[in-house]
């Protein structure tokens, strides 16, 4: 039987498993950028972006399986582990956003085709490209 999925906000106890998940699932997302998932960017990670967005947790089974961080109406970013991908997880997580603000909007890197698939699955839809200026690799403006 599967386990029932509990969307929570995220707490500072939640930052080991969610920087854990983030890594592997980022390392497998963005397998184009250098040092993805680890040094610098994982600081920023527990600096910046666990600390200044709206984050939010997917738990199941009282195990932290995807973050949804959101700056404002934007989703900054959205991660689910990578052993509970597929499962609806990160689909749930979208859909919280969307209640919480209605339309939505995030930015995608070109190169990961899974999530872009993902994304138009879910009803995005391309409102313009521009260039990373952190990582110079494209990304993909979407809204829903």
């Amino acid at each position: 039987m599967e386990q029932e999925m509990v969307i929570r906000r995220y707490r500072p106890a939640d930052e080991e498993p969610v920087v854990d998940l983030w890594s592997r699932a980022s390392k497998i997302a963005h397998p184009f950028i250098e040092g993805e998932g680890e040094g610098e960017r994982a600081r920023k990670i527990r600096e910046i972006y666990l600390v200044e967005a709206d984050n939010w947790v997917a738990e199941i089974s009282g195990r932290v399986v995807g973050l949804l961080g959101l700056l404002d109406a934007e989703i900054g970013g959205l991660f689910v582990a990578p052993e509970s991908q597929g499962r609806g997880v990160g689909r749930a997580l979208v859909e919280h956003a969307v209640s919480l603000h209605g339309e939505v909007t995030l930015d995608v890197y070109e190169q990961n085709l899974r999530a872009r698939r993902f994304y138009e699955q879910l009803g995005f839809t391309e409102q313009g490209r521009r260039p990373d200026e952190e990582t110079g690799h494209t990304m993909i403006s979407l809204r829903r």
